[in-house]
């Protein structure tokens, strides 16, 4: 089957999407399928070859406490046109499939089979931008999007309040592999401290500030304790790092953007994974991360989250934007070791279901299954045409 994957956002840039991707494509060309991935790339996407085409130049945008790198040019239509003519694709699968500018226009565009997988639980996919006109060219381009995918029931949810029609909700996956017990800690921090690890981009919605004001209090309690902070971000890496300086915080470590190799190392190295989102999660990857990296799980208890994770036998969910409660949830899983086993051994069983091998089939079997439907629906209307 030739397939194309599709992204919104800039394929040079880490993010959620564009990695759920990368893994979608690796296990689909496993199964012997001929993909493509088409995205706005703002420095060259070495990784796929020909096999990566470039649609437009990605500019950052200020969206819901975050920020999104998508294409805005209104002069895609050439070149969309002219890969599906050169392509003749079976499926096209579209993320986030109305998000300006690159997706929506595909899917006007699209001369086949559509599906679209619908990610975030608010805010991101700019129904809102453009308003009267984005809502019209919504439902002038709904008949084109044959099938819909939402990878939890949060985002479901949330999008369905836009995008009227019949969702199946297939999760976001992991790679097993790279969290295997072969992998070894980072021996910097092997010094017999306890290792708190936030993986995130440093936003405001991430919750990290809530987190340094929890973890004042942990080293308060746990001196022999550290915050080690994984992630991209620079502006307010500096405003926290002057936080840290002005109220004497020791032990919070930030090491930045990292491969998904040292990531998994990381995991590895630590005693207990914090996510401390304060909203906007439409899934817990990083959770999951963490749990099949065999490592109990502090978390908000926001929806994408809970999706996951259960209070109590995964590890502990505590309201967000409420500190205290963040160290209280800390203190318990750092003073008591058989439970943190206890919780991270249920979670590395959890996280079993979520295997991108997994995850792969149920959305190839979703393929064949839409474009049954489809040629169904075309054969009877031929017959009654």
């Amino acid at each position: 089957m030739k397939i194309a994957l599709v992204s919104p956002y800039d394929f040079a840039h880490p993010g959620g999407v564009t990695n759920h991707i990368s893994s979608l494509d690796l296990q689909l060309t496993r199964m012997g399928h001929d993909v493509k991935v088409i995205a706005p790339a703002s420095s060259v996407v070495k990784d796929f070859g020909d096999r990566f085409i470039a649609i437009g130049k990605p500019f950052p945008i200020p969206s819901s406490d975050s920020i999104i790198r998508v294409s805005t040019s209104l002069h895609l239509a050439p070149a969309i046109k002219e890969v599906l003519a050169r392509e003749q694709f079976d499926i096209i699968h579209l993320h986030e499939p109305f998000m300006p500018m690159l997706c929506s226009a595909m899917v006007r565009f699209s001369n086949t089979v559509t599906v679209g997988t619908f990610h975030a639980a608010d805010g991101k996919p700019g129904y809102n931008w453009g308003r009267p006109i984005s809502t019209w060219m919504i439902r002038q381009r709904l008949h084109n999007l044959h099938g819909r995918i939402a990878v939890s029931k949060p985002a479901q949810e949330y999008h369905s309040k836009y995008i009227p029609g019949s969702y199946e909700i297939i999760p976001n996956g992991i790679d097993l592999e790279r969290f295997s017990d072969r992998v070894t800690p980072m021996e910097r921090f092997q010094d017999g401290k306890l290792n708190i690890l936030f993986v995130g981009r440093l936003e405001f919605r991430k919750g990290l500030n809530y987190l340094l004001n929890a973890f004042l209090r942990v080293k308060q309690e746990i001196p022999e304790s550290r915050l080690i902070v994984v992630g991209p971000g620079t502006r307010l890496r500096k405003r926290y790092e002057r936080w840290i300086e002005k109220t004497g915080l020791e032990d919070v470590v930030f090491v930045g953007y990292v491969s998904n190799e040292d990531k998994a190392r990381y995991y590895k190295t630590a005693d207990i994974f914090c996510a401390p989102a304060t909203s906007r999660e439409s899934f817990g990857i990083v959770l999951l991360e963490a749990m099949a990296a065999g490592k109990p799980v502090v978390a908000t208890n926001i929806p994408g989250y809970a999706s996951v994770m259960t209070d109590g036998e995964e590890g502990i969910l505590v309201p967000p934007q409420n500190y205290q409660e963040l160290a209280q949830a800390l203190l318990t899983l750092l003073n008591d070791e058989a439970l943190r086993k206890q919780m991270a051994a249920r979670g590395k069983a959890k996280s079993i279901e979520y295997s991108w091998e997994l995850v792969a089939r149920r959305i190839m079997d979703y393929y064949l299954r839409i474009i049954g439907e489809v040629r169904g629906k075309d054969a009877a209307d031929a017959m009654t045409g």
